[in-house]
Order: structure tokens, then C-alpha cells, then sequence
């Protein structure tokens, strides 16, 4: 069985290219059982002024891009094709968040973490500030956010759990421990944790979660999905054979794609 791919972004978010028909063609081709497009939720935390179209959707365009979902399902009867969107975790705007999540017929919510104290840690043009930064005070503090978003109740989903290893640095402890801790949280939330292999392709090369994140997850019973966090239409699917070992080795069995009620598994 092929695994689904439920983190699809599309040129909307201004960092990925592509025609979103060109992502459900390239899913077909690979033969995909399912997909998902899950783009950048807007920057709803900030003002107008302050919003980087570089980096997520506007709001104007939110509207929009759920119509070609729903355009696409029916022009594509062949693949189940859901509408998800990856919402950031911002403290103190779990309303706001809210309120943009209940105007749309989401299938799921990918909830991610890309910010600490308003600085974008994932975006290659603040590199430059993990020089000021202790790697592990920023650890803690990043799975801190982590924790929070996953007992918020906003999110089906924790994207790329350990998306703070992107550009390389590590602490210098084991985070054993925190793995632990996080996958504990996970289950008494009822979100569930997705592998994600855009890790392979940036300075990391490791698929987000760390083996030891996942096995914890596992060990925790938390379900786990797939995502390849494609930006443009070639990365859909991305190392998925990667991902099916991995599952393997540390117990899984199926892939759950959940939404209200609606329970999908797919076992591999």
C-alpha cells in the first residue's frame, strides 16, 4: 500500500510554485491513495502592514484557495483529495486562530510552530541569529510552544514536531527525555504526529520526527500520518519508501487520517 501525502502547499503561500493541478497530477502518477492540501494559513497574529505574502497566504486568497480544492475534487474523481491548512501556533491568538478556522469545511489542521518570540527560526533569511541564540535554551523554549499547541484543541495534527533542528544545530543533551514528554502530551491531547520528510531536504537530512520522537509516539500509541511538505509539484510523495522503513522499525502498522467522526487507515 502506498501511503497518503496530507501536506501539500501551493504558490498561494509565496514560497512555493507550481499549479495546485499539477500537484493532485503528479499524486496520480505516483499512484498516491490520498492526498491533502494543508498551505500556510494567513498571518492572522499580525496587522495588514506586517504580513510577509512571502510567507503565507492573505486573507483574500483563503477564500479562494478552498474554492480550487472543492474545483479540484470534482475535476479529479479519482483521488480522494481533502482540504487541510497548516495553522501556526501563536500564544495568545488561539481565538483569532479559531475564528478562521471555523468560516471553512476544513477536513484537518495541521498545527505547526515557526515562530519564538515573533523570530521566523525556519526562514533561511534569519539565520544569522542562531549565532546569539544558546541552542539549548532554544530547544526547550521551541518544545514548550510544541506542547502548548498540541493542548490548545486547535490542531488534529503537530507538522514536523521537531522542525527546530532545520538548519543542523543540536543541544548538547539528550532529548530523550523531551521526546518522551512530547509524545505523552500528544496522546493525552488526542492530536497526532505527522512524519514529514522535508527534513532530508534541508541542512538536517533527517525526516522530522527524530527516530526517537517517533518511537515515543509509538510507544505512547499516538496515530501517526505522512506528509512531504511539497512546495513545489516534484516533492509530493517525497522519500516515501524512507518513510514506510521508518514506520516499520519502530512499530506502526497504519497511517490514520482523521476529521470529525470520519476514521481512514491505511496499512502498509
Amino acid at each position: 500500500m502506498l501511503l497518503p501525502d496530507y501536506h501539500i502547499h501551493t504558490a498561494r503561500c509565496g514560497h512555493a510554485t507550481g499549479e495546485m493541478w499539477e500537484y493532485v497530477e503528479k499524486a496520480l502518477e505516483l499512484g498516491l491513495p490520498e492526498m491533502g492540501f494543508a498551505d500556510h494559513i494567513p498571518m492572522y497574529w499580525l496587522n495588514d502592514r506586517d504580513r510577509d505574502p512571502g510567507i503565507a497566504m492573505t486573507l483574500e486568497s483563503l477564500a479562494e484557495y478552498v474554492a480550487e480544492v472543492e474545483r479540484l475534487r470534482v475535476a479529479y474523481p479519482g483521488i480522494p483529495i481533502r482540504l487541510g491548512i497548516e495553522a501556526d501556533y501563536v500564544p495568545g491568538f488561539e481565538m483569532e486562530l479559531q475564528k478562521i478556522l471555523d468560516r471553512y469545511p476544513f477536513d484537518y489542521v495541521l498545527g505547526s510552530v515557526h515562530y519564538i518570540d515573533g523570530w521566523g527560526f525556519d526562514n533561511p533569511a534569519y539565520l544569522d541569529q542562531y549565532k546569539y541564540i544558546n541552542i539549548d535554551d532554544l530547544f526547550s523554549r521551541y518544545f514548550g510552544l510544541v506542547w502548548q499547541a498540541a493542548r490548545s484543541g486547535l490542531f488534529h495534527v503537530m507538522a514536523h514536531p521537531d522542525l527546530i533542528k532545520k538548519f543542523g544545530y543540536r543541544p548538547q543533551g539528550n532529548l530523550q527525555e523531551v521526546y518522551d514528554k512530547t509524545a505523552r502530551i500528544f496522546a493525552e491531547a488526542g492530536v497526532g504526529v505527522e512524519i514529514n520528510t522535508a527534513g532530508l531536504r534541508v541542512p538536517a537530512k533527517e525526516i522530522y520526527p527524530a527516530i526517537g520522537l517517533l518511537q515515543a509516539c509509538r510507544n505512547y500509541a499516538v496515530p501517526v500520518t505522512t506528509g512531504s511538505d511539497a512546495h513545489e509539484p516534484g516533492q509530493v510523495g517525497y522519500a516515501f519508501d524512507s518513510v514506510r522503513q521508518l514506520l516499520r522499525e519502530v512499530g506502526y502498522a497504519d497511517v490514520v487520517f482523521r476529521s470529525g467522526n470520519k476514521v481512514n487507515f491505511w496499512t502498509f
